[in-house]
């Protein structure tokens, strides 16, 4: 039987949740419309399992579509089930987690199933920011339906699952053969919302470790724990991974501990979460070169802000800002992408990344690991933009731009022995981090092995920040 409990609905939740933890809701709710033969179906939970258990003790509410229900369409009961779940997490202060198992919009219902879903929009919406939202997509979630994981916080997707607007073959010009656009792998690298692809067992840890590592509610505060990693521990040779920040926050994290976030998406900026002296703080950074396992050079970028990082950046910044979470930028950027494709949205991403640094209350430390050269630096969570803390490596170079090519545009029409003099002049006195430091936009120079020493020292000092911004609803853009 669907409602028994073996389903896969069902499992997943026992998988998920603490050992029997798991607290049902409205287990006897069914279809209520008759329309179509729909009372002769069988709809136990009305194709959908609400509640809520613990996560390493933590509160957390859950629903778990039943693909062996209606396929695990929406229809008015299904969706009402949801929204209560909902309202019960944001009165208790608790995080959601859906687990997506769908064939969308139940037909039987129409408008009552468009009405439900719509009330699962609101409420996704009026929990954005109140509690910190996980969605897992399992099955299918096509058409209006795929608006749940793009307002989830967090979204993970099970190898085989499918996430769609439109199908493969309804798009013009297209064919799944030729590019399957709904499968995981194309979502993950191009819809900006997918944190990971995996096996379920993996997504279930990786929601289980982001549970434990974030705060519950708005309210909660930054999270704090024990931390056995030593808090002066010099981190050798972290210089050469400054193109391959991924590997320099594992390295300055506290048990080498890094959970990168829409890892898949914008490679070039990377986002995630380190803890440092036990505190959860978020990462933002530059990247222009990717590593694998066994050390071999798999992808690189230019040192340049691309719109797409932008806009993840910036989405990344504002959840941290939400939720009380301090972040951390490590910056190392020599300018803007140019292209036709990114001329089409950088100037809007540039300034939506500029909003969430100059907005976001929660302390904010900038440490300069590279190039820090023009608009993109400013833009990385300068002191202009409310840094709380600038520190910057000794090898680092802060300025408008490379300074043979500042020289060559200010004496074009000299020799080359004049240019490369005057190169060496801006060198000394417009791209050198001490130039930087002397003018305040720099707090401290230090060397790059001790970076764990002097983050984990700059957000104990911040952990007592409190900021209050202008009264307003929310920024107009």
């Amino acid at each position: 039987m669907s409602n028994s409990t073996d389903t896969l609905a069902r499992q997943r939740i026992t998988a998920l949740l603490d050992e029997k933890s798991f607290m049902e809701i409205g287990s006897q709710v069914t279809a209520r419309s008759t329309d179509f033969d729909l009372q002769k179906a069988d709809t136990p939970s009305d194709g959908v399992i609400t509640g809520y258990g613990l996560i390493d003790g933590n509160l957390v509410y859950v629903y778990s579509q039943n693909a062996a229900v209606l396929k695990g369409t929406i229809g008015e009961m299904h969706s009402k089930k949801i929204t209560a779940a909902y309202d019960m997490a944001i009165k208790m202060g608790a995080p959601v987690i859906g687990l997506i198992d769908c064939a969308g919009i139940r037909l039987q219902e129409s408008v009552d199933a468009l009405e439900g879903l719509g009330e699962i929009f609101a409420k996704q919406s009026m929990a954005s920011g109140v509690v910190p939202q996980f969605c897992a997509v399992f099955g299918s979630c096509g058409g209006g339906l795929t608006v749940v994981p793009a307002l989830s916080d967090f979204t993970f997707v099970e190898n085989e699952g499918r996430i769609f607007v439109n199908s493969p073959n309804a798009i013009p010009g297209n064919t799944k053969e030729k590019c399957d656009t709904a499968s995981a792998g194309y979502q993950s690298a191009h819809n900006g919302f997918v944190d990971g692809v995996g096996t379920a067992e993996e997504i279930f840890a990786a929601i289980r470790q982001l549970v434990c590592m974030l705060p519950g509610n708005q309210y909660d505060g930054t999270v704090t724990g024990d931390c056995t990693d030593d808090l002066n521990r010099l981190c050798e040779g972290i210089e050469s991974m400054k193109g391959d920040t991924r590997l320099l926050l594992s390295t300055i994290s506290d048990d080498y501990v890094f959970v990168e976030t829409k890892k898949d998406y914008a490679r070039d900026m990377v986002t995630g979460f380190i803890k440092l002296n036990g505190m959860t703080v978020g990462a933002v950074a530059n990247c222009t070169e990717i590593y694998d396992g066994e050390g071999n050079k798999t992808e690189e970028f230019d040192a340049a802000l691309t719109a797409r990082g932008c806009n993840k950046a910036a989405e990344f910044v504002s959840f941290c800002d939400a939720f009380e979470i301090p972040v951390l930028t490590l910056t190392n950027a020599e300018g803007l992408a140019a292209s036709k494709c990114s001329e089409k949205g950088l100037a809007r991403a540039m300034a939506r990344l500029t909003q969430a640094f100059a907005g976001a209350t929660v302390p904010k430390v900038n440490i300069l690991i590279g190039n820090a050269y023009g608009s993109a630096y400013v833009l990385m969570n300068s002191k202009a933009l409310g840094a709380d803390l600038v520190y910057a490596w000794d090898c680092a170079k802060v300025g408008m731009m490379d300074a043979k090519l500042a020289a060559k545009i200010m004496y074009e029409k000299e020799d080359a022995s004049v240019i490369e003099e005057k190169a060496r002049e801006y060198e000394a006195l417009q791209s050198s981090v001490q130039t930087a430091a002397a003018r305040g936009y720099v707090d401290l120079i230090i060397k790059p092995e001790t970076t764990r020493k002097y983050a984990v020292a700059a957000f104990e000092m911040l952990y007592s920040k409190r900021v209050e911004g202008p009264m307003k609803k929310h920024g107009a853009k």
